[in-house]
């Protein structure tokens, strides 16, 4: 039985890949940022005997060495934070929080799952990025930043690793916008504007264009996604990049040809 080792899985994508997986021959590794949540996902999951929950404050290096103890087979790296705000004004205390969360604490995990798949010369390692990471977006250009930095790097680990094996599999997941309120989050807490700020003036304004754009153009079902994701997880040998929804993958692809 393969062992799943899923980060950030309180609720969204990753939580509809696992409902996925529930019924299929793994043992999933559900773990959450806080003993609150620990406490919702023990009760979700207590029926199935292939899912154990723990927590997995991806920050805390008590936490990670937690999985030194740990046979991984396949790791999703879905733990993330976000900052709306912008570059101008907002504090740089959160651009690193955002580093420290979204990339340096999620590859720290990943030098420690990738010990024993090199021992045993098999694995996966399932990186979530987005599509913003290819896109800039107005005052979410820190979370912008950090998932720019997640396809930078994985690029980089899967190269590196063929040199050395065939049989660890890297993939790199794009999701586009879809409203799981992560995207909610941060957008609102940006508000209210600072008086300082150079855009104060500007804030309804930018509210009210935020709020046409992510209604418009947010997925309200995950399936698209997810069944991406889900194929990576399952095929013996996955693609290196997974992208949905199909329109937004289309945007993405024009914005890298015409950089508008």
């Amino acid at each position: 039985m393969k062992k799943i080792l899923f980060t950030g899985a309180r609720s969204g994508i990753a939580a509809s890949v696992i409902e996925k997986l529930l019924h299929d021959e793994y043992y999933i590794y559900v773990t959450v940022h806080t003993l609150e949540q620990l406490k919702k996902i023990r009760k979700k999951y207590e029926n199935f005997n292939n899912v154990e929950c723990f927590k997995l404050d991806v920050n805390s290096k008590n936490d990670r060495d937690k999985l030194k103890d740990l046979d991984i087979d396949i790791f999703v790296s879905n733990a993330a934070i976000g900052y709306g705000g912008s570059i101008v004004d907002t504090s740089i205390s959160k651009l690193k929080d955002n580093f420290e969360t979204n990339v340096f604490s999620n590859f720290a995990i990943v030098q420690i799952v990738l010990q024993n798949m090199l021992k045993k010369d098999n694995g996966k390692i399932i990186m979530i990025s987005s599509f913003a990471g290819i896109m800039p977006l107005r005052f979410l250009g820190f979370y912008c930043a950090t998932k720019a930095s997640i396809i930078k790097l994985t690029q980089c680990l899967r190269k590196e690793l063929k040199l050395v094996t065939k049989n660890i599999h890297i993939s790199l997941i794009l999701p586009g916008m879809y409203h799981t309120g992560f995207n909610q989050i941060m957008l609102e807490n940006k508000y209210p504007i600072s008086n300082d700020s150079i855009f104060k003036n500007k804030e309804k304004e930018i509210k009210f264009i935020e709020e046409l754009f992510w209604e418009t153009f947010e997925y309200k079902k995950l399936d698209s996604i997810t069944n991406k994701i889900y194929k990576a997880i399952i095929k013996p040998k996955p693609k290196f990049i997974y992208s949905a929804p199909l329109f937004q993958k289309i945007g993405a692809k024009l914005y890298q040809i015409f950089k508008w």
